[in-house]
Protein backbone atom coordinates (compact mmCIF):
# COMPACT_ATOMS: atom_id res chain seq x y z
CA UNK A 1 0.00 0.00 0.00
CA UNK A 2 1.23 3.23 -0.60
CA UNK A 3 2.17 5.99 1.77
CA UNK A 4 0.55 8.22 0.42
CA UNK A 5 -2.75 8.71 -1.29
CA UNK A 6 -3.76 11.50 -4.43
CA UNK A 7 -6.82 13.80 -3.96
CA UNK A 8 -7.49 15.90 -7.59
CA UNK A 9 -9.79 18.55 -7.05
CA UNK A 10 -10.86 21.37 -9.74
CA UNK A 11 -7.64 19.62 -11.92
CA UNK A 12 -5.18 20.29 -9.01
CA UNK A 13 -3.81 16.68 -7.45
CA UNK A 14 -3.04 16.74 -3.90
CA UNK A 15 -0.75 14.22 -1.92
CA UNK A 16 -2.36 13.24 1.42
CA UNK A 17 -0.28 11.46 3.60
CA UNK A 18 -1.85 7.61 4.52
CA UNK A 19 -1.41 6.62 8.41
CA UNK A 20 -1.57 3.21 9.65
CA UNK A 21 -2.64 1.85 13.43
CA UNK A 22 -1.46 -1.30 15.21
CA UNK A 23 -4.25 -3.29 14.35
CA UNK A 24 -4.12 -2.01 10.47
CA UNK A 25 -6.11 0.42 10.78
CA UNK A 26 -6.08 3.22 7.65
CA UNK A 27 -6.49 6.62 7.26
CA UNK A 28 -5.75 9.30 4.91
CA UNK A 29 -4.70 12.56 6.80
CA UNK A 30 -6.14 15.75 5.63
CA UNK A 31 -5.02 18.19 8.24
CA UNK A 32 -3.63 20.23 5.81
CA UNK A 33 -6.13 19.99 3.15
CA UNK A 34 -7.79 23.28 2.93
CA UNK A 35 -4.38 25.21 3.72
CA UNK A 36 -3.23 23.92 0.30
CA UNK A 37 -6.77 23.58 -1.55
CA UNK A 38 -9.12 25.63 0.49
CA UNK A 39 -11.40 21.74 0.37
CA UNK A 40 -12.59 20.91 3.32
CA UNK A 41 -14.47 17.41 3.70
CA UNK A 42 -17.70 16.73 4.57
CA UNK A 43 -18.74 14.01 6.55
CA UNK A 44 -22.25 14.25 8.29
CA UNK A 45 -22.05 12.27 11.85
CA UNK A 46 -18.58 12.16 11.42
CA UNK A 47 -18.93 8.09 10.67
CA UNK A 48 -15.56 8.05 8.90
CA UNK A 49 -13.76 10.95 10.44
CA UNK A 50 -10.82 10.13 12.78
CA UNK A 51 -10.80 12.87 15.28
CA UNK A 52 -7.46 12.00 17.17
CA UNK A 53 -5.42 8.76 17.34
CA UNK A 54 -6.11 6.95 20.19
CA UNK A 55 -4.08 3.99 22.25
CA UNK A 56 -7.20 3.08 24.65
CA UNK A 57 -10.21 1.35 22.82
CA UNK A 58 -10.24 -1.28 19.65
CA UNK A 59 -12.91 -1.79 18.23
CA UNK A 60 -13.71 -4.34 14.81
CA UNK A 61 -17.33 -4.17 13.83
CA UNK A 62 -17.19 -6.16 11.43
CA UNK A 63 -15.41 -9.29 13.13
CA UNK A 64 -17.34 -8.31 16.60
CA UNK A 65 -14.23 -7.29 18.70
CA UNK A 66 -13.70 -4.87 21.88
CA UNK A 67 -10.78 -4.84 23.45
CA UNK A 68 -9.61 -2.16 26.08
CA UNK A 69 -5.34 -1.63 25.97
CA UNK A 70 -5.83 -4.83 23.80
CA UNK A 71 -7.24 -7.36 26.57
CA UNK A 72 -10.12 -8.61 25.23
CA UNK A 73 -13.51 -7.65 26.99
CA UNK A 74 -14.85 -11.40 27.37
CA UNK A 75 -11.34 -11.38 29.62
CA UNK A 76 -12.53 -8.29 31.40
CA UNK A 77 -15.89 -9.46 32.04
CA UNK A 78 -14.90 -12.72 33.36
CA UNK A 79 -11.87 -11.98 35.25
CA UNK A 80 -11.41 -8.15 36.47
CA UNK A 81 -13.53 -5.58 38.90
CA UNK A 82 -14.57 -2.34 37.48
CA UNK A 83 -11.97 -0.48 39.39
CA UNK A 84 -9.10 -3.02 38.09
CA UNK A 85 -10.54 -1.95 34.56
CA UNK A 86 -10.48 1.67 35.18
CA UNK A 87 -7.32 1.78 36.06
CA UNK A 88 -6.50 -0.02 33.19
CA UNK A 89 -8.28 1.70 30.76
CA UNK A 90 -6.79 5.77 32.37
CA UNK A 91 -3.70 4.02 32.96
CA UNK A 92 -2.43 2.12 30.60
CA UNK A 93 -1.67 -0.71 32.39
CA UNK A 94 -3.63 -3.36 34.95
CA UNK A 95 -2.22 -2.10 38.26
CA UNK A 96 0.34 -4.71 40.32
CA UNK A 97 -1.25 -5.36 43.95
CA UNK A 98 0.42 -2.27 45.29
CA UNK A 99 -0.97 0.18 42.62
CA UNK A 100 -4.68 -1.34 42.88
CA UNK A 101 -4.36 -1.17 46.82
CA UNK A 102 -3.48 2.29 46.54
CA UNK A 103 -6.58 3.43 43.95
CA UNK A 104 -8.81 1.45 45.86
CA UNK A 105 -7.61 3.78 49.50
CA UNK A 106 -7.88 6.80 47.04
CA UNK A 107 -11.33 6.10 45.96
CA UNK A 108 -12.24 5.05 49.52
CA UNK A 109 -11.02 8.14 51.01
CA UNK A 110 -12.64 10.92 48.19
CA UNK A 111 -16.28 8.65 48.55
CA UNK A 112 -18.21 11.77 50.78
CA UNK A 113 -18.69 14.78 48.72
CA UNK A 114 -18.54 18.08 50.54
CA UNK A 115 -21.91 18.62 53.09
CA UNK A 116 -22.94 21.73 51.64
CA UNK A 117 -23.77 19.77 48.63
CA UNK A 118 -26.34 17.99 50.20
CA UNK A 119 -28.54 21.03 50.17
CA UNK A 120 -28.25 21.44 46.42
CA UNK A 121 -30.68 18.46 46.13
CA UNK A 122 -33.05 20.51 48.11
CA UNK A 123 -33.63 22.70 45.34
CA UNK A 124 -34.66 20.03 42.27
CA UNK A 125 -38.55 18.66 42.51
CA UNK A 126 -39.04 15.84 43.56
CA UNK A 127 -40.06 14.65 39.32
CA UNK A 128 -36.06 16.09 38.32
CA UNK A 129 -34.37 13.17 36.41
CA UNK A 130 -31.51 11.63 37.73
CA UNK A 131 -29.54 12.57 34.83
CA UNK A 132 -30.21 16.59 35.45
CA UNK A 133 -29.14 16.51 38.50
CA UNK A 134 -25.97 13.98 38.12
CA UNK A 135 -24.90 16.36 35.81
CA UNK A 136 -25.02 19.90 37.34
CA UNK A 137 -23.60 18.39 40.29
CA UNK A 138 -20.97 17.36 38.69
CA UNK A 139 -20.23 20.36 37.48
CA UNK A 140 -20.87 22.16 40.97
CA UNK A 141 -17.77 19.65 42.00
CA UNK A 142 -15.49 22.13 40.62
CA UNK A 143 -16.67 24.98 42.84
CA UNK A 144 -14.72 23.30 45.28
CA UNK A 145 -11.79 22.01 44.01
CA UNK A 146 -10.37 25.29 42.75
CA UNK A 147 -6.67 23.61 43.30
CA UNK A 148 -7.57 20.80 40.95
CA UNK A 149 -8.79 22.46 37.14
CA UNK A 150 -5.23 23.05 35.65
CA UNK A 151 -5.14 20.14 32.82
CA UNK A 152 -1.44 21.13 32.23
CA UNK A 153 -0.67 20.31 35.76
CA UNK A 154 0.08 16.36 36.20
CA UNK A 155 0.31 16.55 40.12
CA UNK A 156 -3.53 18.34 40.03
CA UNK A 157 -4.79 15.83 37.15
CA UNK A 158 -3.28 13.18 39.91
CA UNK A 159 -5.71 14.29 42.65
CA UNK A 160 -8.54 14.78 40.68
CA UNK A 161 -9.20 11.73 38.86
CA UNK A 162 -9.60 9.30 41.94
CA UNK A 163 -12.38 12.00 43.56
CA UNK A 164 -14.50 11.97 40.04
CA UNK A 165 -14.48 8.55 40.26
CA UNK A 166 -15.67 8.25 43.78
CA UNK A 167 -17.46 11.14 44.23
CA UNK A 168 -19.67 11.04 40.81
CA UNK A 169 -20.68 7.20 42.21
CA UNK A 170 -22.16 8.99 45.38
CA UNK A 171 -23.85 11.91 43.66
CA UNK A 172 -25.48 9.41 41.22
CA UNK A 173 -26.71 6.91 44.64
CA UNK A 174 -27.89 10.43 46.13
CA UNK A 175 -29.86 11.35 42.90
CA UNK A 176 -31.62 8.28 42.95
CA UNK A 177 -32.35 8.76 46.86
CA UNK A 178 -33.90 12.29 46.36
CA UNK A 179 -35.70 10.94 43.15
CA UNK A 180 -38.01 8.37 45.75
CA UNK A 181 -37.95 11.02 48.63
CA UNK A 182 -35.45 9.00 50.98
CA UNK A 183 -32.26 10.27 53.35
CA UNK A 184 -28.94 9.88 51.92
CA UNK A 185 -27.36 6.81 52.94
CA UNK A 186 -23.46 7.66 53.94
CA UNK A 187 -20.87 5.62 52.02
CA UNK A 188 -19.63 2.79 54.11
CA UNK A 189 -15.86 2.31 54.25
CA UNK A 190 -15.62 -1.33 54.32
CA UNK A 191 -17.25 -1.99 50.90
CA UNK A 192 -15.69 -1.78 47.60
CA UNK A 193 -16.96 -0.02 44.74
CA UNK A 194 -20.06 -1.49 43.53
CA UNK A 195 -20.97 -2.95 46.93
CA UNK A 196 -20.71 0.40 48.34
CA UNK A 197 -22.81 2.16 45.24
CA UNK A 198 -25.42 -0.31 45.70
CA UNK A 199 -25.71 -0.10 49.25
CA UNK A 200 -25.76 4.19 49.06
CA UNK A 201 -28.67 3.05 46.37
CA UNK A 202 -30.75 0.22 48.70
CA UNK A 203 -30.27 0.65 52.51
CA UNK A 204 -32.24 2.56 54.45
CA UNK A 205 -31.31 3.54 57.99
CA UNK A 206 -34.15 1.82 60.02
CA UNK A 207 -33.01 -1.48 59.04
CA UNK A 208 -30.14 -3.61 58.41
CA UNK A 209 -29.09 -4.00 54.62
CA UNK A 210 -26.94 -7.48 53.38
CA UNK A 211 -25.39 -6.97 49.60
CA UNK A 212 -26.06 -9.26 47.35
CA UNK A 213 -21.92 -10.59 45.73
CA UNK A 214 -24.04 -12.04 43.03
CA UNK A 215 -26.05 -8.62 42.16
CA UNK A 216 -22.38 -7.19 42.98
CA UNK A 217 -20.98 -9.29 40.38
CA UNK A 218 -23.23 -8.24 37.78
CA UNK A 219 -23.07 -5.18 38.56
CA UNK A 220 -19.19 -4.72 38.01
CA UNK A 221 -19.82 -6.49 34.89
CA UNK A 222 -22.33 -4.19 33.47
CA UNK A 223 -20.53 -1.74 34.51
CA UNK A 224 -17.00 -3.45 32.56
CA UNK A 225 -18.63 -3.53 29.76
CA UNK A 226 -19.71 0.16 29.32
CA UNK A 227 -16.31 1.38 30.57
CA UNK A 228 -15.27 2.51 26.85
CA UNK A 229 -16.19 2.26 23.43
CA UNK A 230 -14.03 4.66 21.55
CA UNK A 231 -15.31 7.60 20.12
CA UNK A 232 -18.92 7.67 20.83
CA UNK A 233 -20.91 10.71 21.04
CA UNK A 234 -20.19 11.42 24.47
CA UNK A 235 -16.26 10.31 24.61
CA UNK A 236 -15.77 12.60 21.12
CA UNK A 237 -17.52 15.30 23.47
CA UNK A 238 -15.43 15.20 26.41
CA UNK A 239 -12.76 15.23 24.39
CA UNK A 240 -13.68 18.28 22.46
CA UNK A 241 -15.03 20.43 25.42
CA UNK A 242 -11.59 19.68 27.14
CA UNK A 243 -9.78 20.29 23.82
CA UNK A 244 -10.57 23.98 25.00
CA UNK A 245 -8.67 23.42 28.34
CA UNK A 246 -11.91 23.14 30.02
CA UNK A 247 -11.58 21.06 33.51
CA UNK A 248 -12.34 17.67 33.76
CA UNK A 249 -15.39 18.18 35.56
CA UNK A 250 -16.71 20.23 33.02
CA UNK A 251 -15.52 18.00 30.37
CA UNK A 252 -17.53 15.02 32.17
CA UNK A 253 -20.72 16.98 32.51
CA UNK A 254 -20.89 17.58 29.16
CA UNK A 255 -20.45 14.06 28.50
CA UNK A 256 -23.04 13.04 30.95
CA UNK A 257 -25.54 15.32 28.82
CA UNK A 258 -24.31 14.12 25.78
CA UNK A 259 -24.89 10.63 26.90
CA UNK A 260 -28.69 11.40 28.17
CA UNK A 261 -29.63 11.25 24.56
CA UNK A 262 -32.25 8.34 23.32
CA UNK A 263 -30.30 7.39 20.76
CA UNK A 264 -26.87 7.12 22.68
CA UNK A 265 -27.02 5.99 26.63
CA UNK A 266 -30.80 6.54 26.70
CA UNK A 267 -30.76 3.58 24.52
CA UNK A 268 -31.31 0.42 27.53
CA UNK A 269 -33.98 2.94 29.12
CA UNK A 270 -36.12 3.11 25.29
CA UNK A 271 -35.63 -0.68 25.73
CA UNK A 272 -37.81 -1.28 29.02
CA UNK A 273 -39.98 1.51 27.11
CA UNK A 274 -40.37 -0.85 23.85
CA UNK A 275 -41.18 -3.64 26.35
CA UNK A 276 -44.08 -1.52 27.82
CA UNK A 277 -45.56 -0.63 24.53
CA UNK A 278 -46.10 -4.76 23.69
CA UNK A 279 -47.33 -5.47 26.74
CA UNK A 280 -50.17 -2.88 26.24
CA UNK A 281 -50.53 -4.71 22.83
CA UNK A 282 -51.78 -7.98 24.50
CA UNK A 283 -47.63 -8.67 24.84
CA UNK A 284 -47.77 -10.14 21.43
CA UNK A 285 -44.05 -10.16 20.40
CA UNK A 286 -44.83 -11.89 16.77
CA UNK A 287 -46.73 -8.76 16.22
CA UNK A 288 -44.15 -6.28 17.29
CA UNK A 289 -41.90 -8.12 14.75
CA UNK A 290 -44.15 -7.59 11.71
CA UNK A 291 -44.55 -4.17 12.90
CA UNK A 292 -40.49 -3.22 13.19
CA UNK A 293 -40.13 -4.64 9.58
CA UNK A 294 -42.83 -1.97 8.08
CA UNK A 295 -41.34 1.07 7.53
CA UNK A 296 -44.81 2.79 7.52
CA UNK A 297 -44.88 1.62 11.26
CA UNK A 298 -43.14 4.18 13.97
CA UNK A 299 -42.78 1.08 15.80
CA UNK A 300 -38.99 0.27 16.42
CA UNK A 301 -36.95 -3.05 17.76
CA UNK A 302 -34.87 -0.90 20.63
CA UNK A 303 -32.18 -2.90 21.51
CA UNK A 304 -31.11 -4.71 18.42
CA UNK A 305 -28.19 -4.06 16.18
CA UNK A 306 -25.48 -1.49 16.35
CA UNK A 307 -24.01 1.33 14.71
CA UNK A 308 -20.56 -0.51 14.90
CA UNK A 309 -20.87 -3.68 15.21
CA UNK A 310 -22.49 -5.81 11.84
CA UNK A 311 -21.88 -8.92 13.64
CA UNK A 312 -22.96 -10.27 17.06
CA UNK A 313 -22.20 -7.33 19.73
CA UNK A 314 -19.17 -8.84 21.62
CA UNK A 315 -20.79 -7.04 24.92
CA UNK A 316 -24.19 -9.08 24.61
CA UNK A 317 -23.24 -12.32 24.40
CA UNK A 318 -21.02 -12.01 27.97
CA UNK A 319 -23.72 -9.80 29.50
CA UNK A 320 -26.38 -12.78 28.73
CA UNK A 321 -25.53 -15.79 30.52
CA UNK A 322 -24.98 -13.22 33.84
CA UNK A 323 -28.92 -11.63 32.60
CA UNK A 324 -30.12 -15.41 32.52
CA UNK A 325 -28.49 -15.83 36.16
CA UNK A 326 -29.77 -12.82 37.77
CA UNK A 327 -33.30 -13.40 36.78
CA UNK A 328 -33.18 -17.40 37.92
CA UNK A 329 -31.60 -15.55 41.24
CA UNK A 330 -34.17 -13.23 41.66
CA UNK A 331 -37.44 -15.28 41.09
CA UNK A 332 -38.78 -12.15 39.12
CA UNK A 333 -42.17 -12.95 37.65
CA UNK A 334 -42.32 -9.26 35.83
CA UNK A 335 -43.99 -9.74 32.74
CA UNK A 336 -41.53 -6.94 30.19
CA UNK A 337 -38.52 -9.52 31.25
CA UNK A 338 -41.15 -12.64 29.98
CA UNK A 339 -41.65 -10.56 26.92
CA UNK A 340 -37.59 -9.47 26.67
CA UNK A 341 -37.55 -13.16 26.54
CA UNK A 342 -40.32 -14.38 24.23
CA UNK A 343 -38.94 -11.32 21.90
CA UNK A 344 -35.52 -12.07 21.98
CA UNK A 345 -36.33 -15.94 21.02
CA UNK A 346 -38.78 -14.73 18.27
CA UNK A 347 -36.01 -12.13 16.61
CA UNK A 348 -33.14 -14.66 16.75
CA UNK A 349 -35.50 -17.47 14.57
CA UNK A 350 -36.75 -14.64 12.40
CA UNK A 351 -34.63 -14.56 8.97
CA UNK A 352 -35.50 -11.06 8.55
CA UNK A 353 -33.31 -10.05 11.59
CA UNK A 354 -30.62 -12.92 10.89
CA UNK A 355 -30.04 -11.97 7.53
CA UNK A 356 -29.44 -8.22 8.80
CA UNK A 357 -27.36 -9.35 11.38
CA UNK A 358 -29.94 -7.61 13.69
CA UNK A 359 -28.66 -9.45 16.89
CA UNK A 360 -29.56 -8.22 20.15
CA UNK A 361 -26.88 -5.88 21.79
CA UNK A 362 -25.91 -4.45 25.09
CA UNK A 363 -28.63 -2.12 26.15
CA UNK A 364 -30.97 -5.10 25.63
CA UNK A 365 -29.69 -7.22 28.25
CA UNK A 366 -28.39 -4.50 30.56
CA UNK A 367 -32.04 -2.43 30.61
CA UNK A 368 -33.01 -6.60 31.01
CA UNK A 369 -30.81 -6.18 34.48
CA UNK A 370 -31.00 -3.46 35.95
CA UNK A 371 -34.92 -3.64 36.15
CA UNK A 372 -34.51 -7.35 37.21
CA UNK A 373 -32.06 -5.80 40.45
CA UNK A 374 -34.29 -3.01 41.37
CA UNK A 375 -33.07 -0.63 39.50
CA UNK A 376 -35.78 1.85 38.17
CA UNK A 377 -35.92 3.19 34.66
CA UNK A 378 -35.28 6.59 34.92
CA UNK A 379 -31.76 5.43 36.35
CA UNK A 380 -30.56 3.22 33.60
CA UNK A 381 -28.51 6.04 31.73
CA UNK A 382 -26.70 7.43 35.32
CA UNK A 383 -25.61 3.63 35.21
CA UNK A 384 -24.14 4.02 31.60
CA UNK A 385 -22.42 7.28 32.62
CA UNK A 386 -21.17 5.43 35.86
CA UNK A 387 -20.16 2.80 33.66
CA UNK A 388 -18.51 5.09 30.59
CA UNK A 389 -16.79 7.33 33.61
CA UNK A 390 -13.13 5.76 33.16
CA UNK A 391 -13.50 5.80 29.48
CA UNK A 392 -14.06 9.46 29.65
CA UNK A 393 -11.27 9.95 31.71
CA UNK A 394 -8.90 8.35 29.88
CA UNK A 395 -9.87 9.78 27.08
CA UNK A 396 -9.44 13.45 28.65
CA UNK A 397 -6.54 12.23 30.49
CA UNK A 398 -4.79 10.99 26.89
CA UNK A 399 -5.36 13.91 24.73
CA UNK A 400 -3.93 16.58 27.55
CA UNK A 401 -0.82 14.33 28.06
CA UNK A 402 -0.22 14.56 24.25
CA UNK A 403 0.80 17.76 24.87
CA UNK A 404 0.19 19.00 20.99
CA UNK A 405 -3.56 18.48 20.79
CA UNK A 406 -5.48 21.35 19.53
CA UNK A 407 -8.97 23.01 20.23
CA UNK A 408 -11.95 20.93 18.21
CA UNK A 409 -13.15 23.51 15.57
CA UNK A 410 -14.93 21.68 12.60
CA UNK A 411 -15.71 23.10 9.74
CA UNK A 412 -19.29 23.43 7.71
CA UNK A 413 -20.18 24.22 4.07
CA UNK A 414 -22.49 27.09 4.08
CA UNK A 415 -26.09 26.48 2.32
CA UNK A 416 -27.97 29.97 2.96
CA UNK A 417 -28.27 32.93 1.31
CA UNK A 418 -25.89 34.39 -0.81
CA UNK A 419 -25.11 38.52 0.62
CA UNK A 420 -28.41 40.12 1.52
CA UNK A 421 -28.78 43.82 2.21
CA UNK A 422 -31.08 45.15 5.13
CA UNK A 423 -34.26 45.74 4.90
CA UNK A 424 -35.95 48.67 7.22
CA UNK A 425 -38.29 47.55 9.42
CA UNK A 426 -41.41 50.38 7.57
CA UNK A 427 -40.34 48.44 4.80
CA UNK A 428 -40.55 44.53 4.76
CA UNK A 429 -43.87 43.05 3.55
Amino acid sequence: MSDVAELKVNNQTYQLPVTKGTEDEVAVDIQKLRAESKVITLDPGFGNTGSCESGITFIDGEKGILRYRGIPIEQLAEKSTFVETAYLLIYGKLPNETELSDFKNGLTRHSLIHEDMLHFYDGYPSTAHPMAILSSMVCSLSAYYPDSLDPSDPEQVARLIPRVLSKIRTIASYSFKKSIGQPVIYPKNSLDYCANFLYMMFAVPSEAFEVDEDIVKAVNMLLILHADHEQNCSTSTVRLVGSSDANLFASIAAGICALWGPKHGGANQAVVEMLAEIEKNDGDVRKALERAKDKDDPFRLMGFGHRVYKNYDPRARVIKGSCDKILAKTGQTDPLLDIARRLEEAALEDPYFRDRKLYPNVDFYSGVIYRAIGIPTNMFTVMFALGRLPGWIAHWKEMVDSKNYRIGRPRQIYTGNNETNYVPLSQRT
